[in-house]
């Protein structure tokens, strides 16, 4: 894991905003639920959104190795087990030996 993968999950875990070069973490809360969430943003692209009991994965319409990279440093802090892979360049979600088609907005159970 790239050290900016690893202070942007520390960012997420304290629920701390965190900037570095091409990467950004801003918290929130949801006014209406009241509902805690971390998003994740890759060139100002959102790329994830991260709750208590899941995270929405967005591709933030560039499926990169970087936005992949940041992707899989996400699900291995959040969601240990589930990764994103590529095959003839497409992106599967994959979840032990189940593998799916990767669609932005899919949401991970944690």
């Amino acid at each position: 894991m790239r050290k900016i993968e690893t202070q942007m999950n520390t960012a997420i875990r304290s629920r701390k905003d965190f900037r570095s070069a091409n990467t950004e973490v801003a918290n929130f809360t949801c006014g209406a639920t009241g509902r805690l969430g971390s998003i994740v943003k890759l060139h100002g692209n959102k790329i994830a959104e991260i709750y208590n009991n899941s995270v929405v994965l967005f591709d933030g319409g560039w499926q990169t190795v970087t936005t992949k990279s940041r992707l899989n440093a996400i699900l291995d802090e959040f969601a240990a087990g589930t990764g994103v892979i590529q095959r003839n360049y497409e992106w599967f979600l994959t979840y032990k030996n189940l593998q799916e088609d990767f669609v932005s907005g899919l949401e991970v159970a944690v």
